[in-house]
């Protein structure tokens, strides 16, 4: 059965619950549930399912939320299977049910487990990519939101990112990848953890809100077990100067 024909078993109205709303993920006719109320993807996760290179792999992505990063790449073809991992019961609920809006089941597969409990989850080297978009504040810093969705996936209170890196060096084989994107002011900090994990950078990408802004987010490719050379492209500019997305910005959507 197609994956068209499995959409076409599932209508909207039996998957979605009150309050919750059907986003177009512009890439396949894929589509996504999504509660405003709490917690919805943004422009960050899309880049990275952007940045992230195409394998024969298996792919999982680490805090996956509502379940946008394994979408995408799904409907990319990025990968041979797809899993999704998310501990709050609420995102995990939503991810699970956008995989069978879509028909997606026998490609992806989304589990509600802990980061930090990998190693009782998988066998080591399951994965040939990770990916993540982790919460990009550490500790207790900045105002916290009262709402705990929001909260978890903003501030590292259930996750860190010393965590994340080793969970991502445990499911990587020698010259796996593990694909991250995250902000710049934590450049110092990420580099220094991936060398402590044996994950070695080799491409970067920084993030501009415009051409003349500074840098908001940085997007991170490391390889487990490979030598040390960095290769960074060019700046991604996200608007114009008419405040209209540029056309690559645009093409990462699927145009």
């Amino acid at each position: 059965m197609s994956n068209m024909e499995k959409m076409e078993l599932h209508q909207p109205e039996e998957l979605l619950q009150p309050g919750e709303r059907l986003d177009d993920l512009c890439c396949g006719g894929f589509r996504i549930i999504q509660d405003p109320e709490n917690f919805c993807f943004g422009m960050d996760a899309v880049l990275l399912a952007n940045f992230t290179e195409k394998t024969d792999g298996r792919i999982i992505d680490l805090g996956t939320g509502n379940g946008v990063i394994p979408l995408l790449l799904c409907a990319k073809g990025r990968g041979r299977d797809y899993t999704g991992l998310e501990l709050m019961p609420g995102p995990y609920d939503r991810a699970r049910r956008s995989v069978i809006l879509n028909g997606a089941e026998d490609s992806i597969t989304m589990l509600q487990g802990d980061i930090r409990k990998v190693k009782e989850l998988f066998s080591p080297g399951s994965f040939q990519t990770v990916v993540s978009n982790p919460p990009y504040i550490s500790g207790g810093s900045g105002l916290m939101n009262a709402n705990r969705e929001k909260c978890v996936a903003r501030h590292e209170i259930e996750v860190t990112l010393p965590e994340i890196c080793r969970a991502a060096a445990y499911l990587l084989p020698e010259k796996g990848s593990f694909c991250m994107v995250h902000k710049p002011f934590r450049l110092p900090e990420i580099f220094r953890l991936l060398g402590e994990n044996g994950l070695e950078p080799k491409r970067m990408r920084l993030v501009q809100p415009k051409k003349d802004k500074a840098p908001n987010m940085v997007l991170i490719e490391a390889v487990k077990g490979a030598g040390p050379e960095l290769r960074v492209l060019p700046a991604l500019v996200i608007y114009d100067e008419e405040g209209q997305y540029t056309p690559e910005a645009k093409a990462s959507y699927g145009g």
